[in-house]
């Protein structure tokens, strides 16, 4: 297929399944996302993994059940959203207030989330220390928060501190970054991903991560802020990670894919999920098969599940009208 096509092939998508851009105003620019179903009833908000973008979601929404509604997020620095000033870093603890935002600018009172990668463990720590704003948890995935070793905790630290500085003084040159030919940049993420996504549905990532070259026809650049790369998780203790999953009883999908690592020792996943079918009658732990990614290269396997999950918890909330 050939640029446009695959360009394409994204708007055509949203357009079919009525897809609206959303923008909020936020402090540093606005958060840009995608709503999916009515407009009078309060969405499930999806955050995306690390590197990604709310086209994330795509393959996946139109699989589920048609009367709920939907608003996937692009994050800070990633998508259309804005980036936050120079001189600074992304920090996981702004989810709180991001989320927060969101709820008090459309009057919600609860929130539901279904996330994947870096996107479910951002929900996992605040569904924890906000239980009562949380009424359904879906993660895709990526559980919580990883545990490094303490000597490679600080050898990363030492490591990414100075990449982060030059990342952020190239973005104050304000020069444009390295461009490609669209086939290109579907090479560059696919083996960046390493077999994770398939070909096939690199588009749904790439319309959201790719502006067009200024200087060469027919090139396109990666858009996100490189000051993502540079960034560390929560990096609080395994205890922190249990006394979180005690406050997780609300209802609450975990789904993990066959072929994809933990990301630590297993002992520490293992550890959590034993507190949480131990205290949360309403926790369900699927496995499917697949890479990381399966949501959005097999999303069919993973629409089953979570559309049964949603089916038996997830409630019609009408109450508080959106801003669309």
């Amino acid at each position: 297929m050939d640029t446009q096509s695959l360009e394409t092939l994204v708007e055509r998508h949203d357009r079919e399944h009525g897809v609206q851009e959303v923008r909020i105003r936020v402090p540093f620019g606005e958060l840009a996302g995608k709503w999916w179903g009515p407009r009078n009833v309060r969405p499930i908000l999806c955050l995306h993994g690390w590197l990604d973008n709310s086209g994330t979601f795509d393959p996946l929404i139109p699989l589920l059940p048609p009367d709920v509604s939907f608003l996937a997020l692009d994050l800070p620095g990633h998508g259309y959203s804005s980036r936050i000033p120079d001189g600074m870093s992304y920090q996981p603890i702004n989810v709180f207030y991001l989320l927060n935002f969101v709820m008090h600018e459309y009057g919600w009172r609860k929130i539901s989330l279904l996330s994947h990668s870096m996107g479910s463990v951002l929900h996992y720590a605040y569904a924890a220390i906000f239980p009562t704003r949380v009424d359904l948890l879906i993660g895709l995935d990526a559980l919580k928060s990883p545990i490094f070793r303490p000597a490679r905790l600080v050898s990363m630290m030492a490591e990414l501190t100075p990449e982060l500085l030059r990342a952020d003084l190239r973005n104050q040159e304000k020069s444009e970054p390295p461009s490609y030919s669209y086939a290109e940049t579907v090479d560059r993420l696919y083996e960046g991903a390493v077999n994770s996504i398939t070909r096939e549905a690199c588009p749904f990532l790439l319309q959201r991560n790719l502006r067009k070259s200024a200087k060469f026809p027919d090139r396109y650049y990666f858009a996100r802020d490189s000051r993502l790369k540079y960034g560390t998780g929560f990096l609080w203790s395994q205890e922190v990670n249990k006394r979180l999953a005690q406050n997780l009883t609300m209802p609450f999908l975990f789904v993990k894919a066959t072929e994809s690592p933990y990301w630590e020792r297993k002992q520490y996943y293992d550890e959590v999920i034993e507190i949480l079918e131990r205290n949360n009658a309403r926790f369900e732990l699927r496995y499917v098969e697949g890479t990381h990614h399966v949501h959005l290269s097999h999303p069919e396997r993973v629409a089953p599940v979570v559309a049964d999950f949603l089916n038996r918890y997830w409630q019609r909330d009408e109450e508080m009208a959106s801003k669309l």
